[in-house]
């Protein structure tokens, strides 16, 4: 004699499948931090310099981390910033967020706010029209971390 299950315990199991099914949210190692690097860079050299990165050195809370990136361009048809990517270290996704700009953009300026995973360094990496790449990096201090949160 087989034993079905109650209909309570179906129930029960139902609503606690969720639960039981929650993951953890994926783990940030060095190497996808890395990889997202070079899949934007394409593995070439980046300059330290022309891009200016604000984020506060200290946040309490790092659900809504505020980040501006500006780069130093004449934004002319011959020489502008193709595009900024924003990288951190320690979140699972690495690849946070990227600007596009164009030289009717007029400045190569953006800003928005990012979640961090705890106490890390934020980059940013400039993509100019001549192919040359140029970065900023920041450290910043979280006190509460965001994506561990889910």
């Amino acid at each position: 004699m087989t034993h079905c299950p109650s209909r309570r315990t179906v129930v029960r199991l139902a609503l606690a499948a969720p639960l039981a099914l929650r993951l953890s949210p994926a783990a940030a190692t060095p190497e996808a931090f890395r990889a997202a690097l070079d899949d934007f860079t394409g593995g070439a050299p980046m300059t330290e310099g022309r891009v200016t990165l604000d984020v506060p050195l200290l946040v309490e809370n790092g659900n809504a981390v505020p980040l501006k990136v500006s780069v130093e361009s004449p934004m002319t048809a011959e020489d502008f910033v193709e595009e900024v990517a924003i990288f951190n270290e320690l979140n699972p996704r690495p690849d946070v967020i990227r600007f596009h700009f164009t030289p009717r953009s007029g400045r190569a300026a953006a800003e928005t706010r990012i979640r961090l995973n705890g106490t890390q360094n934020v980059h940013a990496v400039a993509r100019m029209s001549d192919g040359s790449l140029w970065s900023a990096v920041t450290d910043v201090i979280v006190t509460a971390p965001a994506c561990a949160e889910s």
